[in-house]
């Protein structure tokens, strides 16, 4: 794309911000429960809309040149981003569930399933690539030091006479096997030439050997043609790939490369940016400051001049938290001041009388609200959108772009250079903020002195703010235990324990699933559906990635400090964690029980472990902090093979500096289980904030796991590989078993032998029959779990309710019809 393209799109992504927008207002509007699902429908509309407008603001953001343009848009994406992540947190308090069925909405929509996909800025790991290298390289130093001096096998020697006699036996089994093969070869020559002596030479005539060649060649031809045909039939309908995929190769290597190249340009305009801003101040400051200063310095005395004639007495000062000087002259005039004055004792009793008035009248209120309801016997349930602390920034992103840049006459090329004009405005701003700061020390000390000459009045001593008995001010913060340590000798301590690790690289996309398509069709059919791979995989985007890849993101999202990944083995729980390190360039602890065996003894030791985990996790943020076999930090009753290990020492430490985390602290506690059975349930779900549950792969999951992971071997399926069948056969299978059948069928000497033999599906069969499935009973199991935690028990009490609305309403209708 060029850079008008780039342009032209962002134009068009301010008119659909600019619908969205006016669409925000009526979901602040409260709503009965009887009307839960047209209220759904629209958040899940706004949602869909917001994903596909941060697709859109991410790929102008990526490839935009222009440094000026740059700075509004990545507020503009971060504020999406954020608003993304409250529509899915108001979605999750309408559905009751973490997963959604959108299918409805997006046939409505005339929306695709990848365009429910959660996008991932690409700036996350751009921005923090420098960081991500170094900090590698520091962990790869720091593990080689652990790792010994000679690492080298040593091999048990052999006398040169034995390994020549070996060589030789082995050269003479070759070459048996040669001559095997060629003495094959010669005698079914033999036979085939004696058993033509025997048929005769001239048993067909030269008329008859010619049809026979022609009906030969003909019916080949006409094999390869159909073949063809049927193949450019199943291209064509998308149910093949196209054979030109070096041409697609190319094309993608070639755009990737522009990409890249457009890159490097963004450097170089923003380098030459920053030089500007440095040069603009430094000239304002010289050019306008001293006119900026002599100005607030006489607008300033003749205020001071004027309150003193309308009042009798100098003003108080405005606090610098209150903004200053500035505060002063924000549409005030002397006069209002004055007025100011006079009302404010007026309304303060006013106030006093009024509130002791509407005590009573509010209670009488109450209590007849409270009887009436319960004789109608009515529930006050309202659904509503909570105020949004993104809104206000993206409405400012969009009102500077239509002030600034929508009216802007630029060309099919548009310049990429910084506009010194837009520099200058944003830069008397700041300079003038400066100067204020300075002019108010000064003018406060002018203030002083006139006090004392004019009124003898000495400086007016600040009120002290009144302490409401019983609140305690401030936050709770955590005593400091390793103040006296750097943080890396902090790092190399965590690195050597085996507490910090370095993860490996995982992409999210290859968690693979495909999307829940009939949701809306179960849910009809009064059944509940369960979340697909896909879900799981968007749920991780939302919950995990997108808090942690931005500060920005982090401080306006709602706060989520902790998730749970629930689901049996081999549904890849450990590789989300991965991709989550991998995405976000995020440092991997581990606090999995297993792990923390012979480390840290005692209860200081604990919570020492605790503390310095935590404070290198905010240090170097973003982090994850990953606890494998999650039930057994909060374990019903510590079996005895477990006793050794004390999986419960770290409970009380770990839900103390969870609470500590404060929006801004991009770091996320991940725990993962298979058996949250074995757990305390109300300890469990006071640490882990969401929980994630994970079924077995569905038929679409599975179908879309054996083809891309066949294909991630280099195996293109043919029409040979019944994939369907594969699909069908491997229910209650996991993807790790799925990977396995595959690694096990598709060895090298399989490879080599798919040019005259294609794979078929019953060769996976034997491998998935050695395989354990989950069965049903453990997967019902985990659901019964599952729905006994606070959101599964919100979700089946509305179900119930819901299924009790209709017989009640059936009732009624048959006592009609009677």
């Amino acid at each position: 794309m060029s850079e008008g393209a780039y342009q032209r799109l962002w134009e068009s992504s301010h008119v659909t911000l600019q619908e969205l927008l006016d669409q925000e207002q009526p979901l602040l509007e409260p709503v009965p429960d009887r009307e839960r699902q047209s209220f759904q429908y629209r958040l899940a509309s706004l949602y869909l809309h917001y994903l596909g407008l941060l697709r859109r603001f991410d790929t102008v953001y990526d490839q935009m040149v222009q440094p000026q343009k740059r700075r509004l848009l990545r507020r503009l994406l971060d504020g999406v981003a954020g608003r993304v992540l409250e529509l899915k947190d108001e979605l999750v308090r309408a559905d009751l569930c973490e997963n959604h069925c959108l299918d409805r909405v997006l046939q409505d929509l005339k929306l695709t399933p990848a365009d429910l996909e959660v996008p991932i800025p690409k700036y996350f790991l751009l921005e923090q690539s420098t960081t991500v290298r170094e900090r590698g390289l520091i962990l790869a130093e720091i593990l080689s030091r652990l790792e010994p001096v000679s690492s080298q096998k040593s091999f048990t020697g052999m006398h040169r006479t034995e390994a020549i006699i070996l060589v030789q036996k082995a050269e003479r089994a070759r070459q048996g096997r040669l001559r095997a093969a060629f003495m094959r070869e010669i005698r079914r020559d033999e036979e085939q030439d004696q058993r033509i002596r025997e048929d005769g030479w001239h048993k067909f005539s030269q008329g008859q050997a010619a049809v026979t060649i022609q009906k030969v060649w003909k019916g080949y031809l006409q094999r390869k043609r159909t073949q063809q045909d049927r193949r450019m039939e199943m291209e064509f309908i998308g149910m093949l790939p196209s054979p030109n995929q070096v041409e697609h190769l190319s094309i993608i290597s070639q755009a990737c490369l522009v990409e890249d190249v457009r890159r490097l340009r963004q450097m170089e305009k923003e380098e030459e940016f920053r030089a500007a801003m440095v040069k603009a101040h430094d000239s304002l400051v010289e050019t306008e400051g001293p006119d900026m200063k002599e100005k607030m310095k006489e607008q300033i005395r003749q205020w001071f001049i004027e309150c003193h004639d309308l009042t009798g007495q100098f003003p108080d000062y405005p606090d610098a938290s209150s903004g200053g000087s500035y505060s002063i002259f924000a549409d005030k005039t002397p006069e209002q001041v004055r007025m100011e004055l006079e009302m404010q004792v007026q309304e303060n009793r006013k106030k006093e009388q009024e509130k002791s008035k509407e005590k009573g009248k509010d209670e009488k209120e109450k209590k007849k609200g409270k009887e009436e309801k319960a004789k109608k016997g009515e529930v006050d349930v309202v659904l509503q959108v909570l105020p949004s602390k993104c809104i206000p920034m993206i409405c400012a992103g969009h009102e500077e772009y239509l002030n600034t840049w929508k009216n802007r006459c630029e060309s099919i090329h548009p310049s990429q250079n910084y506009d010194s004009e837009t520099l200058r405005e944003e830069k008397r701003k700041e300079v003038e903020l400066e100067i204020r700061i300075q002019v108010d020390e000064l003018m406060h000390q002018e203030l002083r002195n006139l006090r004392l000459a004019v009124d003898k009045e000495e400086e007016r001593p600040l009120r002290a703010p009144k302490k409401t008995p019983g609140k305690k001010t401030g936050k709770k913060k955590e005593k400091d235990l390793t103040s006296d340590r750097s943080v890396e000798s902090l790092y190399e301590e965590l690195v050597i324990s085996g507490l910090l690790r370095k993860s490996e690289s995982v992409a999210l996309k290859d968690y693979i699933g495909d999307f829940l398509y009939l949701g809306s069709t179960l849910s009809l059919a009064k059944k509940l559906p369960m979340p697909s791979l896909f879900d799981i995989r968007q749920n991780v985007a939302l919950y995990a990635v997108l808090r942690l890849g931005s500060p920005d993101i982090h401080i306006m999202a709602p706060l989520i400090r902790s998730i749970l990944l629930v689901g049996p083995s081999g549904m890849g729980k450990k590789m989300l964690v991965k991709a989550v390190c991998t995405e976000t360039g995020a440092n991997l602890f581990d606090l999995s029980p297993e792990n923390l065996l012979g480390k840290y003894p005692g209860r200081n030791g604990a919570q020492m472990m605790v503390h310095i985990v935590f404070k290198v996790a905010r240090l170097l943020q973003p982090s994850v902090i990953w606890i494998g076999n999650a039930e057994k930090n909060f374990y019903k009753k510590i079996p005895k093979e477990d006793k050794e290990m004390d999986p419960k020492r770290i409970k009380k430490d770990l839900t103390k500096a969870l609470r500590l985390l404060t929006p801004g602290d991009r770091v996320m506690l991940i725990g993962t289980t298979s058996r949250p059975q074995l757990a305390e349930m109300r300890g469990l779900c006071r640490v882990y904030e969401r929980i994630l549950f994970m079924p077995r792969p569905d038929y679409a999951s599975r179908y879309v796991l054996w083809k891309r992971m066949i294909e991630a071997r280099g195996i293109q399926p043919t029409q040979h590989l019944d994939i369907s069948a594969l699909a069908k056969v491997s229910d209650g299978y996991t993807p790790s078993h799925i990977l396995q059948a595959i690694q096990s069928v598709l060895s090298e000497r399989r490879f080599l032998q798919l040019s005259k033999r294609p794979l078929v599906a019953s060769e996976f069969l034997g491998q998935l029959v050695k395989l354990d499935p989950v069965y049903r009973e453990e997967e019902e199991s985990l659901k019964d779990w599952y729905f006994k935690t606070p959101l599964g028990k919100k979700s089946m009490k509305h179900r119930m309710d819901q299924l009790e609305a209709e017989e009640a309403k059936l009732d009624k209708e048959k006592k009609k019809r009677k």
